[in-house]
């Protein structure tokens, strides 16, 4: 396993390495640049900023610098705040793991339970109500529902208040960001639970007389949960950082807000250190859910 770990570590620095390079040269390819909307700056102030941050050198000079920097831990400084990248990530985060970490348990959660009863009972009334309702959520956009949870709850019926930095109230936002992933999680857990029903260990156990509920949560569950695995690991990379429209919806100052905000301004600093952010998380939980494989099911050969 640790030649496999290391392998897997070595193609996530590569895969890294590739993002920086795609991401660093496209977003400087786009023309314009951090201070062409500063107005009221004049050209010496302009040239003064931009020598600053290093844009008044060639691209490729830009790249080898950053990379440097970015080598020795320094993510760089935002171009409109002022304030230290890494600095801005970790507050950010935390309200962003936050929402996504309550999120990703709710969804996770349910979704397992309700595709459980949705192949155990299938055909019967709970399927048809869960796939009906599951395929309604993942048709709507999460922006519609978070806009229309909003509307109705905190504005129409004032029963949730609006989102607010001294008393925040994670109730929408947590629906918002978790209806998608557990209506996936619950047809995915269906499809794979019905494919285990059917296999020869299921029925001899069945036919041994062991006990139904050990049947389904020591045989059967157990080895459906390992597409719903695959899912998970890129799942929670992307919840965990936050939704930009969700967090935006309901203005929450996390991560996902900050990398929106650092596009609208061109902030390149901030673009990089959230990008490169999020690339780490989502090979690591790659990694993670790969070898949580190991922990399902130990027939599985990493060899």
């Amino acid at each position: 396993m640790s030649r496999y770990i290391l392998k897997r570590v070595l193609l996530a620095i590569v895969t890294i390495f590739i993002i920086t390079v795609i991401t660093f040269f496209t977003m400087n390819a786009i023309p314009g640049g951090p201070f062409n909307s500063e107005k009221a700056s004049s050209p010496e102030v302009r040239a003064a900023l931009e020598k600053r941050y290093n844009l008044d050198k060639p691209v490729g000079e830009q790249y080898i610098i950053y990379m440097g920097n970015l080598f020795h831990g320094d993510l760089g400084i935002s171009t409109k705040t002022g304030r230290d990248i890494a600095q801005t990530i970790t507050e950010s985060f935390k309200i962003s793991a936050k929402l996504g970490g309550m999120a990703a348990v709710v969804a996770i959660f349910f979704g397992i339970i309700f595709g459980s009863i949705a192949a155990l009972m299938r055909n019967r009334v709970p399927d048809r109500l869960i796939v009906f309702f599951s395929t309604l959520a993942t048709a709507v956009p999460s922006f519609v529902l978070a806009t229309l949870l909003l509307y109705v709850f905190c504005i129409r019926l004032e029963l949730l208040p609006v989102w607010s930095t001294e008393k925040p109230n994670y109730v929408l936002p947590v629906i918002s960001l978790s209806l998608y992933p557990m209506a996936y999680i619950t047809r995915l857990t269906k499809t794979s639970m019905l494919d285990v029903l059917n296999q020869d260990y299921v029925r001899t156990a069945r036919a041994k007389g062991v006990m139904p509920w050990k049947v389904i949560f020591k045989h059967a569950l157990r080895n459906a949960l390992i597409p719903v695995i695959t899912y998970v690991g890129p799942m929670l990379a992307s919840i965990l950082t936050g939704s930009m429209v969700i967090e935006s919806i309901f203005t929450v100052g996390g991560l996902g807000s900050k990398f929106v905000t650092g596009i609208n301004n061109r902030d390149y600093p901030m673009i990089m250190g959230t990008t490169i952010f999020l690339a780490v998380l989502m090979v690591v939980m790659n990694l993670v859910s790969d070898l949580v494989y190991k922990l399902v099911d130990p027939r599985i050969n990493f060899s």
